[in-house]
């Protein structure tokens, strides 16, 4: 499983990548309708083309 999600970003991680708050990611996430790609326990992780979209978005 480690090999499968060390592709794969939570919203923290999108956040910390971009310079933004959690809160601002996680909002754009939810309006954008994007579902993570997987799910590990509460945690979701979402593809890296997921902070493209969020980055466009934020702007």
């Amino acid at each position: 499983m480690a090999t499968a999600t060390s592709e794969l970003m939570t919203a923290g991680a999108i956040a910390k990548a971009l310079a933004v708050p959690d809160a601002k990611v996680k909002k754009a996430i939810q309006d954008l309708g994007i579902k993570p790609t997987a799910k590990k326990g509460v945690c979701n992780y979402y593809a890296k083309d997921t902070m493209t979209r969020v980055k466009a978005s934020l702007k």
